[in-house]
């Protein structure tokens, strides 16, 4: 059974000064719930003292993008080797960059491949339009992000990863997906990464949940069998309301 794992994706919220006193509130409210990984994914600018407030705790860090490439002229980009001193995990394919920003599977799987090569952690996100839930074909394309997202990718470095879903209708929406509804797509999740791994590999690949996701709804989402954490929008920027979802997370462990 994969650990228990809560992150927080601050967005682009907060100025230095705010997420250093973000970070501040939310060493104390975080430090004594055990047995689930804590992290905080700051904006870029804000990584080097989110990553100070917390030295000394077990509390871990990740960035919200990377390039693929470890260098070279692609201007207001950053490489995973530059993260590496002040990080431990990155999210990609967020379903943000994939809807705004066109990012499309190839690009997402360079980079988490990228990301695995120098040591970072990838979140790798995957989920499905409204569109496509109501046409029938969510659990399609889910498989398909997660067959492009991990494409040569070794069953040794899956189990190193983590994938988080997250039905882009349910994003920043208010309307979360019931816990019914997550818990079957986590299962086809699971049974795909077991499929590209190993059944072993996939029961500790951690499978978070993401989509308005809040200190009221956390522990109904928690009591599913293979949700075994949440990616965190909005109240990720309330140092209690995300304590509380960890606290949620906890009675897994």
């Amino acid at each position: 059974m994969a650990k228990p794992f809560v992150a927080g994706n601050w967005k682009m919220n907060t100025s230095i000064s705010e997420a250093i006193k973000l970070a501040r509130a939310l060493r104390p409210a975080l430090s004594g719930i055990d047995g689930v990984t804590r992290v905080i994914c700051p904006p870029f600018i804000s990584l080097a003292g989110v990553s100070a407030e917390f030295v000394g705790s077990d509390i871990k860090v990740g960035a919200q993008n990377m390039h693929s490439e470890p260098k070279g002229a692609f201007t207001g980009e950053i490489a995973g080797a530059m993260l590496k001193d002040v990080c431990d995990y990155v999210i990609l394919g967020h379903s943000e960059r994939r809807q705004l920003l066109g990012e499309q599977d190839d690009f997402i799987n360079a980079k988490v491949r990228a990301a695995l090569e120098i040591g970072l952690t990838p979140i790798l996100c995957v989920g499905e339009t409204l569109d496509q839930r109501e046409a029938g074909n969510a659990g399609t394309v889910v498989e398909g992000q997660l067959q492009g997202g991990l494409r040569d990718v070794s069953a040794e470095d899956i189990g190193r990863s983590v994938v988080a879903y997250e039905p882009v209708w349910a994003i920043g929406t208010g309307r979360a997906a019931t816990p019914e509804m997550a818990q079957e797509m986590m299962g086809l999740i699971r049974y795909e990464v077991a499929r590209l791994s190993h059944i072993e590999i996939a029961g500790n690949v951690p499978l978070l949940y993401g989509g308005s996701v809040n200190a009221e709804n956390a522990a109904e989402l928690a009591e599913q069998r293979d949700l075994d954490g949440a990616l965190v929008g909005g109240a990720s920027l309330k140092a209690d309301d995300f304590a509380a979802i960890a606290k949620a997370f906890a009675t897994r462990a």
